[in-house]
């Protein structure tokens, strides 16, 4: 009689250890998707880059100058900085490609060491006209604004679905480009301050 009790107490441990398990591991899932996996929003961003300018001091012919748009706060800026360090890697220094970045005003941090290369600016004529980011403008060699849009469409950045290396083999290739008004479906936010 005595085995009995000790395998129905074994059978009560044990199914009360796998349930306290699956009950850690559901909350464990919940946080990470919480924190981790966003909604895809189908959103649909308009880009239009008429007030956007360079700078005095990048202005005029040279070499091509591409302008990061970015909000340290936005989600979404995770997605594109893999790409970004590749377009990096693969078009600047002796590719004639130039990268500076603009951050949205009032906000603070830094763009992780893989983008280093990435020139800081305090700002740029226009910017704040824009309405969101990521985005990327485009100078090509005469200093004519080429590109202003997202870096691509959809649920994920990379080169295989991207609209800039394209438009920079274009450029470097001196055929003309001319699209400063796009419309896209992907991860945007606002870069306007909300009143």
């Amino acid at each position: 009689m005595t085995a009995q009790p000790r395998t129905r107490r074994r059978t009560f441990i044990i199914t009360l250890t796998v349930f306290i398990c699956a009950a850690g591991l559901w909350a464990g899932y919940q946080w990470f998707e919480g924190r981790y996996v966003r909604a895809f929003s189908d959103k649909t961003a308009l880009f239009a880059g008429d007030a956007l300018s360079l700078p005095p001091q990048l202005s005029g012919p040279g070499r091509i100058r591409v302008v990061h748009f970015w909000d340290p706060a936005c989600p979404c800026n995770v997605g594109n900085q893999q790409h970004l360090t590749e377009l990096v890697e693969h078009f600047s220094g002796a590719n004639g490609v130039d990268f500076y970045a603009v951050q949205k005003p009032g906000s603070h941090s830094q763009l992780p060491d893989t983008l280093s290369a990435i020139q800081p600016l305090s700002g740029l004529p226009g910017a704040d006209r824009i309405t969101s980011s990521p985005a990327v403008a485009i100078w090509d060699r005469q200093g004519k604004l080429a590109y202003f849009g997202p870096y691509s469409e959809g649920l994920v950045c990379n080169s295989k679905n991207s609209f800039i290396e394209p438009i920079v083999l274009a450029l470097k290739s001196n055929r003309p480009v001319s699209a400063t008004h796009t419309m896209a479906v992907g991860c945007y936010c606002s870069w306007q301050h909300a009143d």
